[in-house]
């Protein structure tokens, strides 16, 4: 009788691990994928900040290995991104009573193409941004620009990665 239940036991773990194979902690459904593609985003936009591009692209790569299991190849990647940057924005938000400006809003919008080479019916173009909302006073350089960086591309690459493998 031990034997059976051990045995019961054994069978039931392993449908569970099975069955949830591939599902990751952190809500992405890779498929049957494993590999992933990211090719470099040039910036089109008409503003040009220097390291934006570099570091859009190592962001979505980073993301994509630390919260899924895929394999980052340089080609023929099962699931892939290419886009680029195109726009690159300030605008002034709020007036003063003097009739200046009393925050500025930095905006990037990034477009996607996701080709899933295992389901086709998931492939997708279509644009992302998002916007960090900084002091008239303060200039768009240093510890300001990183942090409007920062939070901006932290939402824009987990968007894509809700959009193409968490389906969100």
């Amino acid at each position: 009788m031990k034997k059976v239940f051990q045995l019961l036991f054994i069978i039931s773990i392993t449908i569970t691990f099975i069955g949830c194979g591939v599902y990751s902690f952190t809500g992405g459904n890779t498929g049957n994928a494993k590999t992933i593609q990211v090719d470099f985003f040039p910036n089109q936009a008409p503003i040009i900040e220097p390291t934006l591009s570099q570091r859009f692209t190592q962001d979505l790569q980073d993301l994509f290995t630390r919260q899924t299991n895929l394999t980052l190849v340089s080609n023929g990647g099962e699931l892939h991104f290419e886009g680029e940057i195109v726009d690159y924005r300030i605008t002034p938000m709020s007036a003063t009573a003097n009739q200046t400006a009393a925050q500025n809003r930095l905006t990037i919008v990034i477009n996607v193409r996701y080709t899933n080479n295992l389901e086709e019916k998931d492939n997708f173009e279509k644009q992302f941004s998002f916007y960090h909302d900084y002091g008239a006073s303060e200039q768009l350089t240093g510890s300001v620009l990183e942090a409007a960086l920062d939070e901006i591309l932290e939402r824009i690459t987990q968007d894509i990665f809700n959009a193409s493998v968490a389906k969100w």
